[in-house]
């Protein structure tokens, strides 16, 4: 059985694109307290910049998102949403200090919220606290644990797309040593798509989430896409048998890009990072076929750059 893959932009995706839900399910009068009329934007590159320099531990994801309220005033809050994938002991601390670097630099009022997805029962960090001679800071911040939705009744019943978001996460940790039972709860899930008579694009980004986390070894997952397909063009339906070919399409882009870097790697030992991450960007799988040609016969780093420019 595979290892955890890296969660972050699973995490990241499925939150930004099923945001009024996510909070809906987890911080109902969070919910209630926003204006949904009103556009919403995602500022996880300015976060980013806040934050780049912290050595306080890694997270699974993080978003800021800048809403407005329903108070009457049209007032702007910033939301700063943090999942945790495992115990960090300052876990806390981090959280007062993203809060008040963002409120320092757009003086906006900070809600930050935890969503705390590891397999301890009892590390539930909720505030920061600050003591000394006199002086006293309090930060309290509204903490959900993933082991606290382990009810499937309730996760079936519930048609918010993070029920099964929920259901995918806490079984992907559960079959972390069965690929077999993995497999099985998989196509339960995805099975759970269909039944909610979810709309096509609801089951695409949802089945991406499913299919990034519940990974399988190459006999299931062969074993798991044949079913798929089976079951679709029996309903006559291509959902998510469209989502693997566009998943295959990506895993060839990255084999590509992957190439790419590896031949210019080896040939000249140093590549500028720009040049890396020009290519990391690519998304025409035969300009990469070309440049990987280019990279083979340059003579130098200088020339494949120029190569590439032109």
């Amino acid at each position: 059985m595979p290892d955890y893959p890296d969660y972050d932009s699973p995490w990241k995706d499925i939150i930004e694109r099923f945001f009024s839900q996510f909070t809906q399910f987890f911080f109902p009068s969070i919910y209630g307290g926003i204006d949904w009329n009103q556009e919403y934007t995602f500022l996880d590159k300015e976060f980013q910049e806040l934050v780049r320099d912290s050595e306080l531990g890694r997270r699974l994801a993080d978003k800021l998102v800048r809403v407005h309220t329903l108070n009457g005033n049209q007032m702007m809050v910033l939301i700063h949403v943090e999942v945790q994938g495992n115990y960090e002991l300052d876990f806390a601390e981090r959280m007062y200090v993203y809060n008040y670097r963002i409120y320092d630099k757009y003086r906006y009022p900070v809600v930050s919220v935890a969503l705390l997805a590891d397999d301890s029962h009892t590390w539930r960090p909720s505030c920061f606290t600050s003591e000394c001679w006199g002086f006293r800071l309090d930060m309290v911040f509204p903490m959900i644990k993933l082991l606290d939705y382990d009810d499937m009744v309730m996760l079936e019943k519930n048609p918010n797309p993070f029920a099964v978001v929920v259901m995918a996460y806490l079984k992907t940790r559960q079959t972390r040593h069965d690929s077999h039972e993995r497999h099985q709860w998989k196509w339960y899930i995805t099975l759970e798509l269909y039944k909610r008579g979810y709309e096509k694009q609801y089951v695409i980004h949802l089945f991406l989430f499913i299919d990034w986390i519940m990974i399988l070894p190459d006999e299931l997952k062969k074993s798991f896409s044949e079913k798929l397909l089976s079951y679709e063009e029996g309903r006559k339906m291509r959902y998510v048998s469209s989502v693997e070919e566009y998943c295959m399409e990506k895993g060839m882009l990255k084999d590509a890009r992957e190439m790419v870097a590896e031949v210019l790697s080896t040939k000249f030992s140093a590549v500028p990072d720009h040049i890396m991450q020009r290519i990391s960007a690519i998304e025409d799988r035969h300009y990469l076929k070309q440049l990987l040609k280019k990279a083979v016969l340059s003579p130098s780093i200088e020339q494949f750059e120029l190569e590439f420019q032109g």
